[in-house]
């Protein structure tokens, strides 16, 4: 039987560490104060059931970013691992099909240090491994020459974010379904709350049907990307508008769906519309394509106030958007199929109100030099907002021995203190 790895690795890489600026520096806008790299360490080294890693090294940890309690330290999760396309017809590649999604927490007082690795496993105690889940729902996996198709796995997730509760315990997202996880310390998956009719049988851990079926029509990759907590409620975001009710329009549409859920009730207890950016303006380098917009993480910080990362692959922002007066759609005429037009259609929502939205930090000018996927977002205190970038595990071309000639690209964690409050 597999079982989790829980490792105190003691792997310090050095700092690239900035003096904190004064006063008068800080005050037009923010400031990174802290900037380090998380080890490349040899994936067969974190997970033992992987009997070759072709070259690939820890990344894509930035996914997800959660405070760990001591100052400095934080939880963070990788995606499905190591995965690609090829081929004119782009067919998705995983060169490790035996990866395990797994939560990481590390300690950055001292370059990064790799306090714990967990792999994600099912009831039986077997990795659950990242590989799609549906014929027909997602793609279709293939080896990492996409050369031959591999076998649907009903267990296996997308995880993007994830929070940790006082308990212990945690709960991620996931893309597939898309899907909601609650995972207990050591990693075992206890359930799996997926949109209602999605009809996902043969997983080794419980699946309930209990989030709104509309959630089924998400674009492929486009699933719940962002996760936050405050107390008994988590607030889950959707990448991208909906493909609802079609494709065409989930990439040219502006309106996205922001989540709350009851822990204690296991349900869904609010659905609001979010409005993107007008990507025109936001990133011209894009000519246009309103696809490119994603929310790719939340962060908690007070009341019904979120900050939400919305992105492209060349420019970053994060928002502070406030929900209170937001109009609540969970189960009206928006959650139907059938309504026309859809709310991903709107280009005038009339009566349905969007959160208050105002910009906190444009990571673009902050932090020039960080790649572009910048998935993981934590507010340790009012001015202090913490950003990780997922760097794909470096993939980069694998060569003719299937080994990986690795991108370069490093996976970062940037501190950076803001010049005012967020309240």
């Amino acid at each position: 039987m597999f079982r989790p790895v829980l490792v105190g690795l003691a792997l310090v890489v050095g700092p690239a560490v900035t003096a904190a600026p004064s006063l008068a520096e800080a005050a037009p806008r923010p400031v990174v104060v802290k900037d380090v790299s998380i080890p490349p360490v040899p994936l067969k080294d974190l997970q033992r059931s992987i009997a070759d890693d072709r070259g690939v090294k820890l990344g894509g940890v930035g996914s997800g970013l959660f405070p760990a309690g001591r100052r400095g330290d934080y939880w963070m999760v990788t995606d499905r691992g190591p995965n690609g396309q090829v081929g004119a017809d782009k067919r998705r590649t995983f060169p490790i099909p035996e990866f395990a999604p797994a939560i990481v927490q590390v300690a950055t007082r001292f370059g990064v240090e790799i306090k714990k690795y967990v792999p994600l496993v099912g009831t039986s105690g077997k990795p659950i491994t990242g590989l799609s889940n549906q014929a027909g729902h997602d793609e279709v996996p293939y080896t990492w020459d996409g050369q031959t198709a591999l076998p649907y796995n009903p267990s296996g997730v997308d995880t993007e974010d994830l929070v940790r509760t006082p308990r212990g315990d945690f709960w991620l997202v996931d893309e597939y379904g898309p899907s909601l996880l609650h995972v207990s310390e050591r990693g075992r998956v206890l359930a799996r709350y997926v949109p209602k009719g999605l009809n996902l049988t043969g997983a080794d851990y419980p699946v309930k049907e209990t989030l709104p079926a509309i959630l089924a029509s998400r674009q492929q990759n486009r699933g719940f990307e962002g996760l936050a907590i405050d107390g008994d409620t988590l607030y889950l975001a959707v990448q991208s508008p909906l493909a609802n009710p079609d494709k065409k329009t989930g990439k040219s549409s502006r309106v996205g769906r922001i989540l709350t859920f009851s822990i204690r009730a296991a349900r869904v207890t609010g659905e609001y519309a979010y409005r993107f950016e007008d990507v025109t303006t936001f990133d011209p380098k894009v000519n246009g394509d309103q696809s490119e917009m994603k929310v790719s993480g939340l962060a908690y910080v007070g009341g019904r106030r979120l900050l939400v990362d919305e992105r492209t692959d060349n420019v970053a922002r994060i928002y502070q958007i406030d929900l209170a007066k937001a109009t609540n759609l969970l189960g009206g005429r928006y959650d139907d199929p059938a309504t026309a037009p859809s709310l991903e259609a709107l280009a005038d929502l009339g009566d349905v109100k969007v959160a208050a939205k105002s910009l906190v930090a444009d990571l673009s000018e902050v932090a020039p030099t960080l790649p572009g996927k910048v998935e993981g977002i934590a507010l340790l205190d009012p001015r202090t907002l913490v950003v990780a970038n997922d760097n794909d595990f470096g993939l980069g071309e694998f060569g003719a021995d299937g080994r990986l000639v690795d991108s370069g690209v490093p996976s970062r964690i940037l501190t950076i203190r803001l010049p005012r409050p967020v309240r």
